[in-house]
């Protein structure tokens, strides 16, 4: 399919293009002085005390899981509406998530009540989800990990620059995730970043990055070690150097890209804030704050979704919708249908529009045009 209006657009700058040239030409290509750079820039960013890069966002849930010290018998609380790399990074440990509700079709973020419902004496950590780039409810969760002793993990990785609670996202709780796939604010293709406060945390995450090795490649290379040990069994989770690069190139603009973002769906909603039968989410003071990663509309029903979903790709404008994560084979064990009402019902009657860092105006045009066809039809 070539797409009229694709979902989302990733365009290099020259400066990119030189930035990624410079590192092939310096011979040096596995995690070294650029990602280092990168790090720090990251945590200048973002405001968080360490941060730790790695190749991907599932890479840095997994590697946070690993390090808070969870195994089997262990229970994380996860969102039910969610990319799968949520669920999967407990599961890579042995441990096992529990999927919760959102809290409406509208607010489609992780419910703090009903996640205080599924609290047992195995759950060790709450993973807070902000889902399309809006924050959650972090005091609430916040309130409620504390008062059961639990960790509060960010998945942040649809939500580099937004607002959550005191903080940037992803640096406003103990540990936190980010991911720079394709489609995110931080474009790199692929890549991840955890974000802590904590120094031991943020050592042990970087231990576990590179085999739980005691000295990398670079180490060795500027002659700072000549050998290393091994101190427990990590993983091959490193960030090469062109993409850290890359990133040190890219993260100039991310302030930029964001505000156009957030002009975009300003535009989308004033647009299309009369269209009978399409419902918004969030409200104007979560646009505000948010980083938008996604623009999500919501459709009556599953069946008005999908004759719209058909209607707007008949005319070359590319859309997506997220699943619960129960309605996949592989989480179909986890929770029965009918059981998490919200998520069920903001998976099934939504639609992701296009949305990037360079849609236009005139794109906002021709997609609502096409929504309010699709819903009249």
């Amino acid at each position: 399919m070539t797409w009229t209006i694709p979902l989302t657009d990733v365009q290099m700058s020259e400066e990119d293009l030189i930035a990624v040239a410079e590192c092939l030409r310096s011979g040096w290509l596995t995690m070294g002085p650029r990602t280092q750079a990168f790090e720090a820039a990251v945590a200048d960013w973002t405001g968080a005390e360490h941060a730790v890069a790695v190749s991907s966002g599932t890479a840095a849930l997994h590697l946070a899981c690993a390090a808070l010290g969870f195994g089997p018998g262990d229970e994380v609380i996860v969102p039910a509406l969610t990319f799968v790399a949520t669920a999967h990074a407990p599961r890579y440990v042995g441990a096992t998530p529990v999927l919760a509700d959102v809290s409406s079709p509208i607010a489609p973020n992780l419910d703090p009540a009903d996640v205080e419902r599924r609290i047992t004496p195995r759950t060790k950590a709450v993973v807070a989800v902000h889902m399309w780039g809006y924050a959650a409810d972090l005091a609430g969760l916040r309130a409620l990990c504390d008062a059961h002793g639990l960790h509060l993990i960010e998945d942040a990785a649809q939500a580099l620059g937004a607002q959550a609670d005191c903080a940037l996202a992803g640096a406003a709780s103990t540990i936190g995730c980010l991911s720079f796939f394709s489609k995110k604010q931080l474009c790199l293709g692929e890549g991840g970043m955890v974000l802590t406060g904590d120094e031991a945390l943020a050592a042990r995450v970087r231990l576990l990055r590179s085999h739980a090795m005691t000295s990398g490649t670079w180490d060795r290379h500027r002659g700072h070690e000549d050998s290393y040990d091994l101190v427990d069994i990590g993983f091959n989770f490193r960030l090469d150097e062109p993409r850290a690069a890359l990133g040190l190139s890219r993260l100039t603009r991310v302030h930029a890209a964001i505000e156009h973002r957030r002009e975009i769906v300003v535009a989308y909603r004033q647009r299309l804030a009369d269209v009978p039968r399409v419902t918004l989410v969030w409200d104007d003071e979560a646009v505000a704050t948010a980083s938008h990663f996604a623009f999500p509309v919501l459709f009556e029903s599953g069946q008005a979704r999908e004759a719209a979903r058909r209607a707007i790709t008949a005319r070359g404008i590319q859309t997506a919708r997220y699943p619960v994560l129960h309605e996949l084979t592989e989480y179909q064990p986890f929770a029965r249908m009918g059981t998490l009402p919200n998520a069920e019902a903001a998976a099934d009657r939504h639609l992701t529009l296009p949305l990037s860092s360079h849609t236009t105006l005139e794109q906002v045009d021709v997609v609502v045009d096409a929504v309010r066809a699709a819903v009249q039809a």
